[in-house]
């Protein structure tokens, strides 16, 4: 066993952090406070390889491994958590979706513009009545000749009103259970196709998010993404890969959180010492870098396996789970220990706490990580 980054991944790591000091940090609090999701930052990504990283050559991507991506989002999280986001939702969902179900063609039309940053792609499968309960999916596809009508509303989806294209589910056989949902492409501007005005979110600010209505919008057969039927056991694939870029997207937070701790605790003088000679603040901080440690491998492991192509679902939900929570409590803990400038914007430990509940919440609650790792270990089915 080898816990050593190879120079490859040294390379990553090193450049999108370069990147982030650079091109994310200046701007990460005025981008939060007015809610400013910039496509210029995604452009500048796209230049250095970043959007397509884990895609293969072939399809338009820098042929990375998964770990690199992963370590890719855990530095830019580290900065803008917000920015951490729509890439992952990008690169782990949208991508994702194209790169396991796509037909060569739809890899061509699709994959490869977006791989090279032409254009964002957006995941639109959670629905107002379907979010854990993603199998109760109400959207619909009515076959017509030529194509599909998709009728139906989406909520909660990150990029949906800049994505060049948008993976949207739909129930095409009623009646079938899960085994009736297909999945589509839906290019930007089709007629019946309206994502919305974005929401005031408590945190992840300056990550676009938005509902999507679907007025009978028409697509053609060839919009249908991955076999008839197939679109929910496709996303449950998909939604493994996401998980572990959200673990990712958890160490960078609480690293951020930590490093900004870490700085106060080594300055701020109370009772005639520095706050780090209490010990106290020396456990909490001691607390805080074991379980950022913890959460990196197992965000690792899990990537590892997948680009081993091993079984790695039951790691990704681990990863998840544990570093979304170790997110929140290293996020909390710097708050207290910065006291009453904590609270407010003048330190950045403010922001990391409203990023990190989301979190808890996207791409599988902490309830939902907690049943799929029950069900790995044979119970709770």
């Amino acid at each position: 066993m080898d816990f050593a980054l190879a120079e490859e991944d040294r390379m990553v790591q090193e450049t999108v952090r370069d990147f982030a000091q650079r091109e994310l940090l200046p701007g990460a609090a005025e981008r939060d406070r007015d809610g400013t999701f910039d496509l210029e930052i995604y452009r500048k990504m796209a230049a250095l390889g970043l959007l397509g990283l884990p895609i293969a050559e072939q399809w338009g991507g820098a042929g990375g491994t998964y770990l690199q991506y992963a370590i890719a989002v855990e530095e830019i999280s580290r900065v803008c958590a917000s920015t951490g986001l729509s890439y992952a939702a990008n690169v782990s969902l949208g991508l994702g979706s194209l790169n396991l179900l796509g037909s060569d063609e739809q890899k061509r039309t699709y994959l490869v513009p977006a791989a090279q940053g032409e254009y964002l792609v957006a995941f639109g499968l959670t629905e107002p009545g379907a979010g854990s309960d993603a199998g109760s999916t109400k959207t619909r596809a009515r076959k017509v000749d030529g194509g599909w009508v998709l009728s139906g509303s989406k909520a909660f989806i990150t990029n949906a009103v800049s994505a060049g294209v948008s993976v949207i589910t739909a129930v095409t056989d009623p009646g079938e259970g899960t085994r009736g949902i297909s999945a589509f492409l839906v290019p930007k501007g089709t007629e019946g196709f309206y994502p919305s005005a974005a929401y005031d979110k408590m945190g992840m600010r300056a990550s676009e998010t938005a509902e999507i209505e679907l007025r009978d919008a028409f697509v053609p057969d060839s919009a249908m993404l991955g076999p008839r039927g197939a679109g929910f056991r496709g996303f449950l694939e998909v939604l493994d890969g996401g998980r572990i870029s959200i673990g990712a997207l958890g160490v960078g937070v609480a690293q951020a959180a930590l490093d900004a701790a870490l700085t106060y605790a080594q300055t701020r003088e109370q009772f005639g010492q520095k706050l780090g000679q209490f010990q106290a603040i020396q456990f909490k901080l001691a607390d805080m870098a074991m379980e950022v440690e913890m959460a990196r491998l197992l965000v690792h492991k899990a990537a590892w396996l997948k680009d081993q192509h091993q079984p790695f679902g039951q790691i990704a939900a681990m990863a998840k789970l544990f570093a979304s929570e170790a997110a929140m409590r290293a996020a909390s803990e710097a708050i207290q220990i910065h006291g009453g400038n904590g609270y407010t914007r003048e330190y950045p430990v403010e922001r990391y706490l409203r990023d990190a509940k989301l979190l808890e919440i996207g791409e599988g609650t902490s309830e939902i990580q907690r049943i799929v790792i029950a069900r790995g270990l044979g119970v709770g089915h």
